[in-house]
């Protein structure tokens, strides 16, 4: 299964005796369980991924109960504790004009305004007021906070970010 995908989920536990599993919704719209017929199940730790047929899912409180092929008790299901739902990268859904995923800065080049390099995006911190962006370069790695005083332009086309540190902010 080759491609980049996108985690929508992340199985936190098993539920009940028929191999349901309860998954913590990593998207901004856990209805779309309720669509998604077939996902790639992600053991990220070992690289593993495999295709499965979701059967069933439901809401339950700020969880999903979701029912896969193949998986028919607690103990099916507890070998999944820990993986990722993923989709193909194509199957995301669209955002509107100006709006991006967080994954699609990965990669992206970091420049000041005034056009010195800063590094690329490695990652993403998710924090409580609001994502810290992790930028590698000259050895060094920097954390940027994701907001608009700080950063002055995303251009995914161009795989670059523009940003405005505050004094100090790159010397941490």
């Amino acid at each position: 299964m080759p491609g980049r995908l996108v985690v929508i989920g992340e199985i936190t536990r098993t539920h009940g005796l028929h191999g349901e599993v309860r998954v913590r919704p990593l998207t901004d719209h856990p209805e779309r369980f309720a669509r998604v017929t077939e996902c790639v199940l992600w053991d990220a730790a070992r690289d593993r991924r495999e295709s499965r047929r979701i059967t069933a899912a439901r809401r339950q409180g700020d969880a999903v109960l979701v029912s896969l092929e193949g998986c028919r008790s607690a103990a099916d299901a507890s070998v999944l504790v820990g993986w990722l739902v993923a989709l193909p990268e194509a199957e995301a859904l669209p955002l509107a004009p100006g709006h991006f995923y967080p994954w699609q800065l990965e990669g992206c080049r970091v420049l000041r305004e005034d056009g010195r390099d800063i590094g690329r995006v490695t990652g993403i911190e998710p924090g409580a007021a609001q994502d810290l962006w992790i930028v590698a370069g000259d050895g060094r790695e920097h954390l940027i906070p994701a907001v608009p005083e700080i950063v002055v332009d995303v251009d995914l086309g161009a795989r670059r970010v523009v940003i405005r540190p505050p004094e100090g902010l790159l010397e941490l």
